[in-house]
C-alpha cells in the first residue's frame, strides 16, 4: 500500500471517530435546527467569558463542573454545547453522549453560533 493511501485512511478514520465521538462541530445547519426544536443551550466557558458575552438564552455551564451538573441539562430534548473555539465543548459533547444524552450538539466556538 502506498504512502497517500495510507495517509488518506487514517485522515479518513480520524474524522469517522470524531464525528462518532462527539468531537467534531455540527454543520451550522443542524445547529439551528437543534435550536429551533427548543435545545437547551449550554456555554461550556468559564463564567468571566460567559459574563464577558454569552449567546442568547445560553446557561454557563463551565467544563469544569459539567460532570457534577448534568442534573441542570435536561435529557429529553436536543443539547447545544458551545465555548469559545470548540475544543470544549468538544469534550463536554463526549461527556454528555457517556452519560446517555442522545441529542448532542457540538456547535464548536460562540462565533460559530447561528445569529
Amino acid at each position: 500500500m502506498d504512502t497517500w493511501a495510507l495517509a488518506a485512511g487514517a485522515a479518513l478514520a480520524f474524522v469517522v471517530a470524531r464525528r462518532v465521538l462527539g468531537g467534531g462541530r455540527a454543520p451550522s445547519e443542524q445547529v439551528l435546527r437543534s435550536i429551533q426544536a427548543g435545545a437547551r443551550i449550554v456555554d461550556v466557558r468559564t463564567p468571566g467569558e460567559f459574563g464577558g458575552g454569552a449567546y442568547p438564552g445560553a446557561v454557563n455551564i463551565p467544563l469544569a463542573v459539567l460532570g457534577r451538573r448534568l442534573e441542570d441539562i435536561p435529557r429529553n430534548g436536543p443539547v447545544v454545547l458551545y465555548c469559545a473555539s470548540g475544543m470544549r465543548s468538544a469534550s463536554a459533547a463526549r461527556i454528555l453522549k457517556r452519560a446517555g444524552y442522545a441529542e448532542v450538539v457540538n456547535a464548536g466556538g460562540l462565533r460559530h453560533m447561528p445569529r
